[in-house]
């Protein structure tokens, strides 16, 4: 099924997942200190919502967050005092992207993405005639241990203030990256790069000029297959009245470009 979105064509039939999904095994990635996700059977009494246990319907709860159990949407209620909620935030789901791929720098005793990279990449990848709406990082090296990892006292590579910034002033509204945090793992709580990208100077006053409707997705992944370059994305989550949801980012090629 052919569909045609801001004037460029995608083919509907071969979408390109990028998400990682959540499970309760030891295969799903965590973060920030926190145990896998739970799913079981509700039990009242003897009864188990589980047909292999007599039940008519298998019935489960499910035990998760959002921010370290796998991709995940945010918005800038993710840091401010005041409560806002992605399911709010985001109501649009199809955009232009760019995928780049980057090999983090050394600085000191971190693994930093600059701003730098990021320009460097995006003229390289860039085609005349198709806006940046969204931007999708890969960081190289590409292992599959990404979909598997524990990242917890790791400190993963980050973001640095100046890169977010410029993603910002490039007008790109949905940011996109393979890791647990656009931030350092430790870093006193300053979460430079989620304020550079929402452009929020003060999170117990918020300014008139943040950015109510940009997002930002974590723990995807994008396997080696899916080239650099121009995509489609639509950009699915679950409606949570909450800062973060889980998320199911997905990319479509660009027909005939």
């Amino acid at each position: 099924m052919i569909a045609k979105i801001q004037n460029f064509e995608i083919d509907l039939s071969k979408p390109i997942d990028i998400s990682i999904p959540l499970s309760n095994t030891d295969a799903n990635p965590i973060a920030w200190y926190i145990e896998k996700p739970t799913i079981e059977p509700v039990k009242f009494g003897n009864w188990i919502g589980k047909v292999s246990e007599g039940s008519s319907t298998n019935f489960n709860n499910i035990f998760f967050n959002p921010h370290g159990h796998g991709t995940h949407t945010e918005c800038l209620g993710h840091i401010t005092r005041e409560f806002f909620s992605i399911n709010q935030c985001l109501k649009q789901f199809f955009f232009t992207a760019e995928l780049i791929s980057i090999e983090p720098e050394i600085l000191g005793e971190d693994l930093v993405i600059t701003k730098e990279s990021i320009s460097n990449a995006l003229d390289v990848t860039f085609k005349l005639g198709i806006p940046r709406e969204a931007l999708i990082i890969r960081t190289l090296p590409n292992s599959e241990t990404k979909k598997h990892k524990n990242y917890s006292k790791t400190n993963p590579p980050y973001i640095l203030e100046k890169a977010a910034t410029f993603i910002r002033e490039s007008g790109i509204k949905h940011l996109l990256i393979d890791l647990p945090s656009v931030d350092r793992e430790e870093d006193e709580g300053r979460l430079l790069a989620h304020k550079a990208f929402w452009n929020v100077k003060d999170v117990n006053n918020l300014n008139e000029d943040a950015r109510l409707d940009c997002t930002i997705t974590e723990m995807i992944f994008v396997d080696d297959s899916v080239k650099d370059g121009s995509y489609i994305l639509n950009l699915q989550m679950a409606p949570f009245e909450n800062d973060a949801s889980p998320s199911k980012p997905v990319l479509f090629k660009i027909e005939d470009y």
